[in-house]
């Protein structure tokens, strides 16, 4: 989910990351069970009982005969075993706890620092710190990023096989949120358990120059894609408020080729670049200087390929997609660095148009503010409003659709005035200029103490 640049516009409150330490091999798969029997004893039929007339036999001497006793044996009963999913169906919908039954999920990619210098191995009481951030990438870190990385992975794998001309905005909207629900296993309809894992924000499902933030809202007017539209698809997994923030982008006239290859390799650079002590600055030029090294043909013209000046990349925290890290992917001044135990979103949106987005009308979703006082709160449909939002949403973005899917109904006039109170906030779909056409590629990397894990790499990009 994009993040926009600091000049008057929005990013998530400055919150302290706590997160983040070995890294955990893929497991072997199960072994069946050999089911091999021991052998008959002489003079014992197939069923496991001695024959009336005979006597047994002496096990220990092999030669006395017992007089007179028969021996009767127990019949070995053959229990069935329980069939065990072993395979995701399509569309996705096995929870991956029944796939990964120890939850040893996969790695991300790992990456070496590109900079290896022992002079960087400091002790002031800042970098005490920052291990400190680090330790935190623990095993249970591990599982969780890992988990939601994989979700996602197997959801997306789906959803690129039915993002064909035809298809509906709200059907891959349906289709990504509940394969998500249903392979983390919570469906969210419960008090609470939208909290523990499931979507960390709305689908984003933007077409042409749409950049960021659109999804299918509740009685609006239905979008189908075409066969000359591009497609962004960005959306996030979380396990443990552990969010994991993806984005791809489909095209299916082959013209918009060498917008889908500037942004990936533009994305790809900046994961290049990432890593302890990387200097945002250094990154973000150099992630300009390949996006603007593309042009596109359309329409017998020849059009230089621009990077989104006002979107940036961000790191996240747990539970808040925003954090108060941005990563920017054009030239800029800033001091900051990436450090140890740092998460970050490393996206990029290239464009045809005028590299400017703006707010355009509509809602894609709202997101509770934190530390906000509400005493100036009087309605109270507001107050229940806003009792839902935190038992169910905490500082997770949300959709109309996600409140609706709750049993919220009448809660306009409420929302508005948590809007107006500073309380919640509201998000707008952001576009370039009508005609133009915008791509986005998204992936989320974990820097961690030893090497860099792009968590959400997989086959497809």
């Amino acid at each position: 989910m994009g993040s926009k640049t600091p000049e008057g516009h929005r990013r998530g409150p400055h919150e302290s990351p706590a997160n983040s330490a070995s890294a955990v091999a893929n497991p072997p798969k199960q072994a069946a069970a050999s089911g091999l029997l021991e052998g008959a004893l002489e003079g014992e039929d197939e069923d496991g009982g001695d024959d009336d007339e005979k006597l047994g036999a002496d096990l220990k001497s092999g030669d006395q005969h017992m007089n007179g006793e028969k021996r009767k044996r127990k019949r070995n009963k053959k229990k069935k075993a329980k069939a065990t999913v072993t395979q995701q169906t399509t569309p996705p919908r096995v929870a991956l706890a029944s796939l990964f039954t120890d939850q040893r999920y996969p790695e991300g990619e790992l990456a070496e620092y590109t900079i290896k210098d022992d002079n960087l191995q400091r002790t002031t009481n800042v970098e005490l710190r920052h291990l400190t951030v680090a330790h935190d990438m623990d095993d249970e870190f591990l599982k969780d990023y890992r988990h939601a990385a994989e979700v996602h992975r197997q959801v997306r794998q789906y959803v690129q096989s039915i993002a064909k001309p035809g298809v509906s905005m709200t059907k891959l909207a349906d289709e990504i949120e509940d394969g998500v629900r249903a392979l983390v296993n919570h469906q969210g309809l419960e008090t609470g358990d939208a909290l523990k894992s499931g979507m960390a924000f709305p689908t984003g499902l933007c077409l042409n120059n749409v950049a960021a933030h659109w999804t299918p809202t509740p009685g609006g007017k239905e979008a189908i894609l075409q066969y000359d539209d591009v497609l962004s698809v960005d959306f996030g997994v979380h396990v443990n408020g552990r969010i994991v923030d993806s984005a791809f982008t489909v095209a299916s006239n082959p013209v918009y080729d060498n917008l889908l290859a500037a942004v990936k390799a533009t994305t790809n650079t900046g994961l290049k670049m990432a890593g302890t002590d990387a200097r945002i600055a250094e990154i973000s030029e150099a992630m300009q200087d390949v996006m603007e090294s593309y042009e596109i043909e359309l329409n017998r013209k020849t059009i230089p390929i621009k990077a989104v000046k006002n979107i940036t990349g961000h790191n996240i925290l747990r539970y808040k997609i925003h954090g108060d890290k941005q990563v920017p992917f054009v030239k800029t001044k800033t001091n900051q660095r990436m450090e140890e135990g740092d998460i970050f979103a490393i996206e990029t949106f290239g464009t045809t148009g005028k590299g400017y987005m703006r707010d355009d009308v509509g809602v894609y979703g709202y997101g509770r503010k934190e530390n906000v006082s509400t005493a100036g709160l009087h309605l109270s449909s507001a107050k229940s409003l806003l009792k839902t939002i935190d038992e169910n949403f905490g500082t997770l973005v949300f959709s109309k659709r996600y409140l609706e899917r709750l049993g919220a109904k009448h809660y306009h006039l409420g929302m508005r005035s948590l809007v107006s109170n500073g309380i919640v906030e509201s998000y707008a779909p952001l576009v370039d200029v009508a005609g133009s056409y915008v791509a986005q590629f998204e992936h989320t990397v974990l820097i961690r103490p030893n090497c860099k894990e792009v968590v959400s790499r997989g086959d497809d990009y």
